[in-house]
């Protein structure tokens, strides 16, 4: 297990996303405006409901966010699709915060639901992964894990079964 803090300010996402944070060529974030967190709160391998590890992060939202202006014009809301990579981008940021080596890539989704909107107006996403198999052998190096946003304190989006790979080709 790598000695990584349990938690990220926006500078250290930053840092990830040039390639500094786990080395080059392992997992990394995007850059804004595709960083869909400004900090992570709390991480573990060993959390969550299931034992197996978890990622608590955070989102603020302002009305001037690039994808209200284009999504859509006169009734202005976050892509669902938006969401759902932020919780990639977390279950992916778990396994390079494990110092598991290689690049990160989604895998794909088993369920997702979306049961809210994010508007301008809302304030804060809280985004909580809950790993439920964290796999490393030679072959393989994944996470697969449950997810949920929150809006300001309401749960709007679930998703099961969430996979992510680390690969070092």
């Amino acid at each position: 297990m790598a000695d990584y803090p349990t938690s990220f300010d926006k500078d250290a996402l930053l840092s990830c996303a040039r390639g500094e944070l786990f080395g080059p060529g392992n997992a990394q974030l995007p850059e804004p405006p595709m960083l869909m967190m400004d900090r992570i709160t709390d991480i573990s391998a060993d959390g969550g409901p299931h034992g197996k590890g978890h990622v608590v992060a955070e989102f603020d939202i302002h009305p001037d966010l690039w994808f209200f202006a284009c999504h859509f014009p006169g009734n202005p809301i976050m892509p669902g699709c938006l969401g759902l990579d932020g919780l990639w981008q977390l279950t992916g940021f778990n396994l390079g915060w494990r110092g598991w080596q290689g690049r990160g890539y989604a895998l794909g989704v088993g369920e997702v639901k979306l049961t809210g909107m994010v508007r301008p107006d809302r304030k804060m996403l809280t985004y909580y992964v809950d790993f439920t198999k964290a796999v490393q052998t030679r072959r393989l190096t994944m996470g697969v894990a449950d997810g949920r946003v929150e809006a300001d304190g309401e749960t709007i989006y679930h998703v099961k079964d969430m996979k992510v790979a680390l690969s070092e080709s």
